[in-house]
């Protein structure tokens, strides 16, 4: 696979290279001049297969013949499936929260992880990455005792839920947990800042597994597949998209899966932090500060991913007018949640209760809507009883943490500061 440096068009690395990498120079992101299509009868066959074997060909089709491993990789990393339930009469929900971290991000993180664990060669490797909600705790989980691997995990005190905080902050082991006095978009230019930072970048052997790692962005590209998978053909020549949109890695991925030829539409769904949709009404790009929200791990007003969306419509001839989007506050995620509770008795979380809506109100005649389905409800426990009536039970990897004590490290948004951090802990 063939990627080339979106800021830098001179670099190009292999996936290998990529993976390793993380990020090219000047910040630039890693990604294709060209996305190889599966004809109409590759499709059709890929839909009949279960989601491992389907995912061994798609990934393997997309990277090439790189990583002689990828196949036993993907088995190892896909353990759990991604169902389908229905929510109402032509909407559907995919449940991607059946990882052992009970979020979307297991798919990314644990294909990444064991990605790394074969290309890293004899390198020590130090996994630095912001998170917003998810993330952490799925890259933690996915690297836990993995050896030669260290992770320090970044994530906005106060701005998580207190479940996904305990899903990051309780493990310990070579797994670092920092509370930055600050919001995201401070975490995630604190990791920019290590990556421009070459004698520390090459000293702890750095490395990110947030989205911008063309690795996890990849392997969301199959779950697209699989929810195509579990609707009639019918259905699937109508297929509708929608995306929660945090850092708009997820979107990127399922136009991915759009470029290599399955048969749909996206619409964006954000919240109160509307740089995107404001930018494609207005063609003005005009970031405003990060608004606290439910839907926590959408407050991001610079989403790192943007580039490539854009990259990626002007190589496949598409248009941004293309995008039905629409943002919702707080006060009608939670008249979504209690609509969808109303009507069909099903509980969803704030990030899926805005892609619900969203759906809603852009699905046309005919469509099959899917909305993404992020996290379980769990994750956020206090928030979703308090706007349904509910008690709802806390699955076992989640009940496992909620009495365990934290280990992390309070810390203000200041490079120098974790710079020191990350060295005293390396032994460095």
């Amino acid at each position: 696979m063939e990627l080339f440096n979106l800021k830098d068009h001179a670099q190009k690395v292999s996936f290998s290279e990529a993976v390793i990498k993380g990020i090219g120079h000047d910040q630039g992101l890693f990604f294709p001049d060209r996305i190889e299509p599966f004809s109409n009868d590759e499709i059709a066959m890929l839909l009949k297969l279960p989601l491992v074997p389907r995912s061994q060909r798609i990934l393997r089709h997309l990277i090439g013949d790189e990583l002689p491993e990828l196949e036993d990789i993907v088995a190892d990393a896909f353990t759990f499936p991604a169902p389908l339930e229905p929510v109402t009469e032509n909407t559907y929900c995919l449940q991607l929260f059946c990882g052992p971290t009970l979020a979307f991000k297991d798919f990314g993180a644990r294909f990444l992880a064991r990605v790394l664990g074969a290309v890293r060669g004899g390198r020590h490797l130090t996994i630095l990455t912001a998170t917003s909600g998810d993330t952490g705790a799925a890259v933690a989980a996915a690297f836990l005792d993995q050896p030669g691997i260290d992770v320090v995990v970044l994530y906005p005190k106060g701005k998580i839920s207190a479940l996904q905080e305990k899903l990051i902050a309780t493990l310990g082991h070579n797994v670092r947990a920092v509370e930055v006095d600050g919001i995201f978009d401070e975490c995630q230019d604190l990791v920019k800042r290590a990556f421009d930072d070459e004698e520390f970048r090459t000293r702890i052997g750095l490395n990110s597994a947030n989205s911008i790692n063309i690795a996890r962005l990849l392997a969301q590209v199959t779950y697209y597949f699989e929810a195509a998978a579990q609707l009639t053909e019918q259905q699937r020549d109508h297929l509708v998209f929608s995306v929660p949109c945090g850092n708009f890695g997820d979107l990127t991925a399922g136009l991915i899966a759009k470029a290599l030829g399955l048969k749909s539409r996206f619409v964006i769904a954000c919240n109160a932090n509307d740089t995107v949709p404001r930018y494609l009404e207005s063609g003005r790009w005009d970031p405003h500060e990060t608004i606290p929200t439910l839907s926590n791990a959408m407050d991001i007003s610079r989403p790192n991913n943007w580039p490539r969306v854009e990259a990626l419509v002007k190589m496949q001839g598409w248009s941004l007018k293309d995008f039905d989007c629409g943002t919702l506050g707080d006060e009608r995620t939670e008249q979504s949640m209690r609509e969808v509770y109303a009507k069909s008795g099903k509980v969803i979380e704030p990030h899926a209760a805005i892609a619900w809506k969203i759906l809603e109100q852009h699905l046309k005649r005919g469509e099959t809507g899917v909305f993404l389905g992020t996290a379980h409800p769990a994750k956020f426990k206090q928030a979703v009883d308090r706007i349904l009536g509910t008690d709802i039970a806390l699955p076992e990897a989640l009940a496992q943490r909620a009495a365990l004590p934290s280990h992390a490290t309070e810390m203000k948004p200041d490079y120098e500061t974790l710079k020191a951090f990350v060295l005293k802990e390396l032994g460095l």
